[in-house]
């Protein structure tokens, strides 16, 4: 069935019906303020810090290299898209229960056992993003792509402001672990109705790119390398400026232990990063039409940069909000400019096994959360606040070299 006008229209509404409801559940999960702060609630470091960030960011995208040679081969994708989400959903479940189960006098045994669900979850995420990236190339028209990532983000930061609120209030409702358990749960619910979205798509177009195994799928990437230079460039734009997504998490850490920061703070910390997102987001969304690739990776380099230099300068408890506000600009635009480059660097055909390819390179981002929970460990937190604006710095070359004309 060819793609229509018509179809891609209800995939764009059903796409943003799942982003609607998903940026509502990440109120609950938020990965750079509300997970961290229940490791450190629960005793964590900077270790711990390191582990899950190495897990949430680069760890679960450098797993698609390994997912991608397997779904590449199926003629659709939905199937597996919802499979992938249901044990998203599970693993919220389970971490709430767990949480909740474990209270008390028993909160410190909580560490481990969550690392279990969030890598489930984590592993889960990264399965469904080849699927979703794959069927979001070929059932949205491409001259809708920008329009949607922005509204995406605009839809994700509105919701999530409205309910940063809420999520204060659980937080300070109850003690820990009863209110990071309470979040789990609530995030899991919104999930499975953001789930909806997806057995709403219409998947029109096959995929008829079939690999043999990973020394396929490997020799592939080869080719493509030597056939498609702007891959070899786009994989050394993520290996940089993709660590620019494990940066906040550090910065919770940093507020509780250099200035004990509490529960309430947290919140403020997520209502900080969503301004920050709603903002960027509205000003992309408005001048999506004008706005090239190009600006806005050159100005997230530049804004990365400025994220680590507010962080060494900082020794005011009330003016951490404004690094999470840039943070949350950071964030958003990385997001909005990895996944469209992605889809511009590729084609119909092979969507999927970009994807993939887009595994190998995140092994920095994987790598360099652990470096830096070391780092910190070791020589405090101005040392891994210099070593994350030089490899931010690198990116503009890879940028330079793409020079995406769109």
């Amino acid at each position: 069935m060819k793609l229509s006008e018509k179809i891609s229209q209800h995939n764009f509404w059903s796409f943003l019906w799942h982003a609607g409801f998903l940026a509502l559940a990440k109120n609950f999960m938020d990965v750079d303020t509300i997970i961290p702060a229940m490791l450190v609630e629960a005793g964590g470091g900077a270790f711990h810090i390191g582990i899950m960030t190495a897990i949430m960011m680069g760890g679960s995208s450098l797993t698609q290299l390994f997912f991608a040679p397997y779904l590449s081969n199926k003629t659709y994708k939905k199937g597996y898209l919802i499979s992938a989400i249901s044990i998203r959903i599970f693993s919220l479940a389970g971490l709430g229960g767990l949480l909740f189960l474990l209270k008390g006098g028993q909160a410190g045994y909580v560490l481990w056992p969550a690392f279990l669900f969030i890598t489930l979850f984590s592993l889960a995420g990264a399965f469904a993003n080849v699927s979703y990236t794959d069927i979001l190339g070929k059932s949205v028209n491409p001259e809708k792509r920008k329009t949607f990532f922005s509204s995406n983000q605009i839809i994700s930061g509105v919701v999530v402001l409205g309910a940063a609120f809420l999520v204060k209030r659980i937080l300070v409702w109850k003690e820990f672990p009863v209110n990071y358990a309470l979040m789990f749960f609530a995030g899991g619910t919104l999930l499975l109705i953001a789930s909806g979205g997806f057995w709403s798509i219409r998947e029109t177009v096959p995929s008829t790119l079939k690999i043999s195994g990973m020394k396929s799928f490997f020799g592939i990437l080869k080719h493509e390398l030597k056939s498609n230079k702007k891959l070899a460039y786009f994989l050394g734009f993520i290996n940089t400026q993709g660590i620019a997504i494990s940066f906040l998490p550090f910065v919770v850490l940093y507020a509780k232990e250099i200035f004990q920061t509490q529960s309430s703070d947290t919140g403020n910390f997520l209502l900080f990063k969503v301004i920050g997102i709603v903002v960027v987001s509205t000003l992309v969304l408005l001048g999506a039409k004008k706005l090239k690739y190009n600006l806005l990776l050159y100005g997230n380099v530049v804004l990365s940069v400025l994220l680590g230099a507010m962080a060494l300068g900082i020794t005011d408890v009330d003016k951490l909000k404004y690094i999470f506000v840039v943070g949350g600009i950071v964030y958003s635009l990385y997001t909005m400019s990895m996944n469209g480059l992605l889809l511009e660097i590729s084609g119909t055909g092979n969507r999927a096994l970009y994807t993939g390819f887009a595994g190998a390179g995140n092994i920095l981002p994987a790598v360099f959360p652990l470096l830096g929970g070391t780092l910190i460990q070791l020589f405090g937190f101005h040392a891994f606040f210099v070593l994350f604006m030089v490899v931010i710095a690198l990116a503009a070359f890879f940028i330079f070299k793409i020079d995406c004309k769109r």
